[in-house]
Formats: structure tokens, C-alpha cells, sequence
């Protein structure tokens, strides 16, 4: 079984044996949920992103920066987003060593 067919068949086979969408019912629109509502990694795999942490803010980009073990690990400590500590930390480092 491939990893999206694990993901998608929960629940009634929504494909005929055509390869056709089934026509849905009620019960199927009440296993429905909303995107911001699925995991993280099934987020990640609709929006076809790998090893990547969704980030919610347009603004921000996914770079990868090599830190020290010791500090890594004190920001991951810190639990789920962690990555925006150390986004806040940099931007009060920046606004602390600007240019004159």
C-alpha cells in the first residue's frame, strides 16, 4: 500500500472500481475536516512540501543553517515552535547590532 493510500482510505473506498470518485453521502462529508485540522505531515504531503515545517506566515522562508548541538537542543526543549524562538532571538539580535 502506498504511504498516500494509507493516508486517504480511512473509511469507506470513496473509488469505484473504474477509478471513478464514488458519488459522497452525508456520512462521508461527516468525516470531512478541515485542512488547518489534519497532521502536520498529511499538511505537508497535500501540499506536496518535503522536510519542511509549515510555516504560517507568508513572510517567513525555509532556509536550513547548521547551529550548534548545545543551542539546538536548548530550543528544541522549549517544545513545538521552537523554530519561531529562533526567529524571534535573531530579529532581537539584528535589531540590537544595527548598523549606525
Amino acid at each position: 500500500m502506498k504511504r498516500a493510500d494509507a493516508i486517504w482510505n480511512k473509511g469507506p473506498e470513496l473509488i469505484d472500481d473504474d477509478g471513478e470518485v464514488r458519488e459522497l453521502t452525508t456520512e462521508d462529508f461527516k468525516r470531512f475536516k478541515p485542512f488547518s485540522e489534519l497532521p502536520e505531515e498529511e499538511q505537508r504531503l497535500l501540499l506536496g512540501i518535503k522536510d519542511a515545517t509549515i510555516c504560517p506566515d507568508p513572510v517567513k522562508k525555509t532556509v536550513s543553517i547548521a547551529l550548534s548541538s548545545d543551542v539546538l537542543e536548548k530550543f528544541e526543549a522549549k517544545g513545538e515552535g521552537w523554530e519561531s524562538k529562533v526567529d524571534d532571538a535573531l530579529r532581537e539580535w539584528l535589531e540590537e547590532h544595527k548598523a549606525s
